[in-house]
């Protein structure tokens, strides 16, 4: 299991950049997620892709890798913008069916964890990309789109980078992501699936809570 992180890692440090909000205080992300809740979904990722950018620039914590204020910066700003339960559901597959209430929500514990603590790993590396939008087409009664993108660093090629996104009662929001081809839902349900052959739904959680625990345990060394 976790064979692919190299992947998943290059899909999440470019999904931070259009999937993360860092806002100053409670009340301006109050206001905030309220407007961002009326955008149109281009307009959503435009709009957090230039903040999240401008802000780990101006932050050297930031730039330096500070993990927890990394951690806080996701868990709290990134959330209101991912369904993270649908994420989870895609993501474990037919596996999902067959679980219990009580092993769905720990599916969706663990994997949230450890989404939030990859996120934070590939924040740190985030230098001066920046996010070019590309054309976008959608009708008004759309309710899941895929909104286009190119991120690219000062030097180097630029990276396509494609999201999938939901219309909800709250605003859009960003079930998948998927960088240069490869679905970052699909990866996880490759890995996810040969767990659950070999050792079932419990085997997956324990399989993911390890792995947090491994996470955790290198980011405090």
């Amino acid at each position: 299991m976790m064979n692919s992180n190299r992947v998943l890692r290059r899909a999440i440090v470019f999904s931070a950049l259009a999937g993360a909000a860092i806002l100053q205080g409670h009340r301006a992300a109050a206001t905030e997620a309220v407007s961002r809740g009326d955008m149109s979904p281009d307009a959503l990722v435009q709009s957090v892709s230039a903040e999240v950018l401008d802000n780990i620039k101006a932050d050297p914590a930031l730039r330096n890798g500070d993990f927890n204020k990394l951690q806080r910066l996701i868990d709290d700003k990134v959330a209101p913008y991912v369904d993270f339960e649908r994420m989870t559901r895609l993501s474990v597959g037919p596996g999902w069916r067959g679980a219990t209430p009580e092993q769905r929500q720990a599916l969706m514990r663990e994997f949230r964890t450890y989404v939030v603590r990859t996120y934070s790993g590939a924040l740190s590396r985030v230098t001066d990309h920046q996010v070019k939008m590309r054309p976008f087409k959608a009708q008004p009664t759309d309710t899941e789109v895929v909104v286009r993108s190119l991120v690219a660093p000062s030097n180097g090629d630029p990276i396509q980078l494609d999201y999938r996104l939901e219309k909800t009662d709250s605003g859009w929001k960003i079930y998948d992501v998927t960088i240069l081809g490869v679905s970052m839902v699909e990866t996880f349900r490759n890995s996810f699936a040969s767990e659950v052959n070999q050792n079932g739904v419990d085997g997956l959680i324990k399989a993911l809570a390890d792995r947090n625990k491994q996470l955790a345990a290198g980011n405090k060394s």
